[in-house]
């Protein structure tokens, strides 16, 4: 089964969640990642509230992002280690190392791009950290809040009444991982043009920005300061904002004059269209508080449900708010099967696969083994060098 990266091999160093994200897009198309963990493993595999999961050291956050991939301990304060790792490079065709240390820590271990490079030209060196291997910051910690704060994801969040506020989920993390993966694949196409390898600097500041271009230059040109505006849209429309309804909530995206027309047609206010504050898009948002009075005094005790549906079959954009335990269930997600469950040693699990489908990749995008237990193949992969079982076994546990 033919999948896009089938022949590429990568060394993963990363732990936690931005570079395990980032090589498991990777994995998902077919490439040999071999994921280099400590003997007690990558952190992220007790970090859980069950117990079971945490004492199998098979968290759902590790497994989220560690399909299809292998697991071979070694423990990197070994010069033994460092040598095997090396060995690796050269004996087993590697094409890409992926870490996400602090600037410096791979240097001192021996396993800077430099000196990895002087002995595999074509390799590709990817390095995700906070900010960079560059500038005032590059040494400095960071974690997906500190980059959520810095970046001022969290300035624009929320409602202003509750002060700054962090995405739901580890936001900056994800887009750092998103983007070193777009970043290698950009290196491995170059290296067909050049034969050259090169080193791949992910900063995480720096991703996250990219993914803020519209609000960063709707401030560098025109000085409107970037505030909180809750669930309103960006585009700053009335219509595109959240709304109660009845027992919960819809949130509406009705951003063209024809949008804007059959949602109060629908709701049964065509008056709306000829009242004189909403006559555009200026005057609704200078009235948009009077505009929510009289949409959701319109959708009164019904439904989201409800609403979602005859809103969808007027071709006004909405949707009531789902909670993850409703989404996983949608019909739609069922027949794009992004969700595939895969047997694992503790039962089968779902996990989420990509988010996009390859017309001519049979294989693509299939999780076929469920993320690795701690060391599990450690022997398959070391005795590709022909090392001993005693040999792989005193690498494993540092002696």
């Amino acid at each position: 089964m033919n999948t896009p990266f089938q022949n590429i091999r990568i060394l993963d160093f990363t732990r936690f969640l931005s570079g395990p994200f980032g090589t498991h897009q990777f994995a998902l198309q077919g490439a040999d990642v071999i994921k280099i963990e400590p003997p007690a493993g990558d952190d992220t595999r007790t970090i859980t509230v069950n117990k079971a999961l945490a004492a199998h050291k098979m968290a759902p956050a590790f497994q989220a992002v560690n399909s299809n991939k292998k697991s071979v301990v070694l423990d990197l304060k070994d010069a033994k280690a460092i040598d095997v790792i090396r060995r690796m490079l050269t004996e087993m065709d590697i094409d890409i190392v992926w870490e996400n240390f602090r600037p410096g820590v791979m240097d001192k271990l021996g396993l800077g791009y430099e000196a990895l490079k002087a002995i595999h030209p074509r390799l590709i060196y990817c390095s995700i950290s906070g900010f960079g291997h560059t500038g005032p910051e590059k040494n400095t910690a960071a974690f997906d809040g500190k980059i959520q704060a810095m970046s001022g994801v969290m300035s624009i969040t929320g409602e202003s009444e509750h002060g700054p506020m962090r995405a739901g989920f580890a936001l900056c993390d994800v887009i750092g991982g998103m983007t070193s993966a777009f970043a290698v694949a950009t290196a491995l196409y170059e290296r067909t043009q050049t034969g050259k390898g090169q080193h791949v600097d992910v900063s995480m500041l720096d991703a996250s920005l990219s993914f803020l271009s519209t609000q960063v230059a709707d401030y560098t040109i025109t000085k409107t300061p970037q505030r909180q505006f809750g669930n309103l849209s960006m585009s700053r429309k009335a219509t595109a904002d959240r709304f109660r309804c009845g027992d919960g909530y819809i949130v509406l995206a009705a951003m063209t004059e024809p949008q804007f027309q059959r949602l109060f047609q629908t709701l049964d206010r065509e008056d709306v269209l000829t009242d004189e504050r909403f006559q555009d898009w200026f005057t609704r948002y200078d009235h948009r508080d009077a505009l929510r009075e009289i949409i959701e005094s319109a959708f009164g005790t019904r439904s989201p449900a409800y609403w979602e549906t005859l809103l969808n079959q007027a071709d006004v954009p909405c949707a009531r708010v789902f909670h993850i335990e409703e989404i996983v269930e949608h019909p739609q997600l069922k027949t794009r099967k992004i969700l595939q469950t895969v047997d694992s040693p503790l039962g089968a699990h779902t996990m989420v696969g990509p988010g996009f489908h390859l017309s001519a990749g049979e294989g693509s995008g299939l999780i076929h083994r469920a993320a690795p237990g701690l060391g599990e193949h450690t022997r398959e992969v070391l005795g590709e060098l022909g090392l001993s079982d005693q040999e792989i076994e005193a690498l494993r546990v540092g002696g």
